[in-house]
């Protein structure tokens, strides 16, 4: 595990649970959208999302070994979804995408 401060630590693990927890709320609303077929990408994307950011939380309350091989994957999870809910204009896939790029942001400092 890479040698960071307990706070670099801890804003990781929050903005990976805030990611998922925005991928999840987006999840929703993209499924309540007129045209659900044209949001099939984001929702797939959001799924993806909040799971690999529940893993990298995970991996780092654990210590794990592997946590910067995680964190690495989560990073670019997070960038595809983040722009993929950048193409929309939806209120929840534009929360979605801020909190995406957020968690990219962290998750490459756990991954160097």
């Amino acid at each position: 595990m890479p040698q960071l401060s307990p706070t670099a630590l801890s804003d990781c693990i929050e903005a990976c649970s805030t990611c998922a927890d925005a991928c999840d709320r987006c999840f929703a609303g993209c499924l309540k959208e007129q045209d659900v077929a044209m949001m099939a990408r984001c929702i797939a994307l959001d799924a993806d999302c909040a799971a690999a950011c529940r893993l990298a939380v995970g991996a780092m309350q654990r210590g794990s070994a592997v946590v910067g091989a995680i964190c690495a994957m989560c990073t670019r999870v997070c960038d595809a979804c983040a722009e993929e809910c950048g193409k929309h204009l939806h209120e929840h896939c534009r929360r979605c995408a801020e909190a995406c790029r957020a968690c990219a942001q962290a998750c490459r400092a756990m991954a160097a």
